[in-house]
């Protein structure tokens, strides 16, 4: 009975903030907040699902889909992904978990995107000065999960997020939740094959604004006026923006359970404060091969319903290499189309161990 008051006052934690979330958007929203790396998918299991992954992650990944799932992570494990986006921009995501069975599941973790190397131009120098700079966005994730039940698992994180261009920067704090039920619904066996639940809230937090050297300039207050006000130095103040809240909720189930041959089918709605809403599509059909690991196939749609979207279609495959006892290897790769925009492509390596 316990139990099941801390699944209550969880999941009504998470439609109270969902709530703030609602109230805080419009349909005329979109780039209306800073730190948006924070939206484009670091792991390329989830991405190849079409982002349709709520309910159904278990392994490291699940610190930027939902905390939840790293509750039911049955191994340690390092990962890395590395992601090709938009004009010779890229993210990378690396983070380390480790399992306590009687404590549940802690991880830390890096995210981030780099821009490249841009020249600075000036008013009077528009074809560049000679220096170079490179800006960068970057959070640093605290997370914890655990599994209250076999059935019920619960997580959050814990986030501080830089961003800095040339001179300026700027930071924020942000928290994650989450949760996941397996329930017996639509199963044939045993309640693992039934029916999964995902919620998850992400970047719940502070503004940022930026400021530094950059925005520093000397002038004359009182130019009419005799005195010492030459070369007052004054800072421009910049607004505050928030970060981009997103609220998930999804579905899956496997419609096909076989010795060696698995399907899994998934769906997620995606509520954000800067866009209207959409709901994503994936699946995963999954070929164990005892002794030597398993081949994964993904394919999904991200988007539907969103306006003027670019998104579409998503692919991917995976591979687990059993390496030796309770050791493995993973390998993943997933392909987006963002139409117009051109292509994506991101590639994950993890160590389970």
């Amino acid at each position: 009975m316990k139990h099941h008051n801390i699944v209550i006052l969880i999941f009504i934690s998470l439609l109270t903030c969902t709530h703030v979330a609602s109230a805080q958007t419009s349909s005329n929203r979109v780039g209306t907040t800073a730190a948006n790396f924070l939206e484009l998918g670091f792991d390329p299991q989830g991405t190849a699902m079409g982002d349709a992954c709520v309910s159904t992650v278990n392994n490291l990944s699940s610190i930027y889909w939902n905390p939840a799932g790293l509750g039911f992570m049955e191994h340690n494990e390092v990962y890395f992904s590395y992601q090709s986006w938009l004009v010779d921009t890229h993210t990378y995501l690396v983070a380390a978990g480790f399992v306590a069975p009687s404590l549940g599941t802690f991880a830390i973790s890096v995210m981030g995107m780099n821009y490249g190397e841009m020249e600075v131009t000036t008013l009077e120098l528009q074809e560049g000065t000679g220096e170079k700079f490179t800006p960068a966005d970057m959070a640093i994730n605290l997370s914890y999960a655990r599994n209250l039940t076999s059935w019920f698992g619960f997580g959050a994180t814990v986030k501080y997020i830089h961003s800095s261009i040339f001179h300026s920067t700027a930071s924020a704090t942000a928290v994650d939740m989450g949760a996941i039920i397996k329930t017996g619904f639509f199963s044939s066996s045993n309640d693992k094959e039934g029916l999964r639940i995902g919620m998850s809230l992400s970047n719940y937090g502070t503004r940022m604004r930026y400021g530094g050297l950059d925005l520093l300039r000397s002038i004359d207050i009182s130019p009419d006026e005799t005195g010492n006000y030459k070369d007052v130095e004054v800072e421009f103040k910049t607004d505050s923006w928030e970060l981009p809240l997103l609220f998930r909720v999804g579905i899956s189930l496997d419609p096909i359970v076989l010795t060696k041959h698995r399907l899994t089918l998934a769906a997620d709605a995606l509520h954000a404060n800067n866009n209207n809403e959409s709901v994503n599509l994936g699946a995963i059909y999954t070929l164990s091969m005892p002794g030597l690991g398993k081949v994964f196939l993904r394919g999904g749609y991200r988007g539907m319903f969103m306006e003027n979207s670019e998104f579409g279609p998503t692919y991917g495959f995976g591979f687990l290499l059993q390496t030796m006892p309770k050791r493995a290897i993973q390998l993943n790769y997933a392909f987006r189309d963002i139409g117009l925009l051109g292509t994506t492509h991101v590639m994950g390596f993890s160590f389970l161990f």
